[in-house]
């Protein structure tokens, strides 16, 4: 990490931050522009330079940032003894609330990282981006399989579950005035929604 940065109060690095969270995130590495973030964030270039030196410094902290805290977030918010998938999700999503808090962009910048294609940019990340996902994978081996249908695929209902909740976080995305705590609300609604379903169906798996 940047010592220099956190000698900068916390107004600023949050400003700085959530300007380069926001344009990663919209336009990717590869399209990112320092010009942007600097406006965004309402700093000159040269102030930007100095405490990340190039784009691909910024890239590389803020990546590095975001999975320390993000990683905070879910040690904090998902029980140990929690054995539930859906109830595993719905923690994991409350840590992300938690996170989105303070940086909107936060999740919407992991996500577009996860289909990034520069090479410079994937070797930047790659140790912190094997660090996070062994965090989801100590997490969702919490799972009772016992607590789902009989032969149901974990995998791929732990992906309809994310790719819902990806999908809500988009839509969420296009209003103007985004707001953490209500899409927290609505992803669980969706979530025990999809749960009763997989619920009614085991109890009697002829119905349509």
């Amino acid at each position: 990490m940047n010592a220099k940065f956190f000698d900068l109060n916390k107004e600023k690095q949050d400003r700085m931050m959530n300007a380069a969270l926001k344009v990663f995130a919209l336009h990717g590495y590869r399209h990112a522009s320092t010009d942007d973030i600097v406006r965004e964030a309402g700093i000159s270039k040269g102030l930007l330079f100095h405490y990340f030196g190039t784009k691909l410094g910024a890239y590389a902290f803020v990546y590095d940032y975001s999975v320390r805290f993000l990683a905070l977030e879910l040690r904090a918010c998902v029980k140990p003894q929690e054995k539930d998938l859906f109830e595993l999700v719905k923690q994991v999503e409350q840590a992300k609330m938690q996170a989105m808090k303070g940086y909107p962009y936060m999740q919407q910048f992991l996500d577009r990282s996860m289909t990034e294609d520069v090479g410079e940019a994937l070797l930047a990340v790659e140790e912190k981006r094997n660090l996070l996902g062994e965090v989801y994978g100590k997490i969702y081996a919490q799972t009772d399989r016992t607590l789902l249908p009989p032969g149901a695929d974990v995998g791929k209902l732990q992906k309809i579950l994310c790719f819902t909740v990806k999908g809500l976080l988009a839509e969420c995305f296009q209003e103007a005035s985004f707001q953490p705590e209500m899409f927290y609300r609505e992803a669980a609604e969706y979530l025990d929604l999809i749960k009763r379903m997989i619920t009614v169906w085991q109890e009697d798996p002829a119905k349509p």
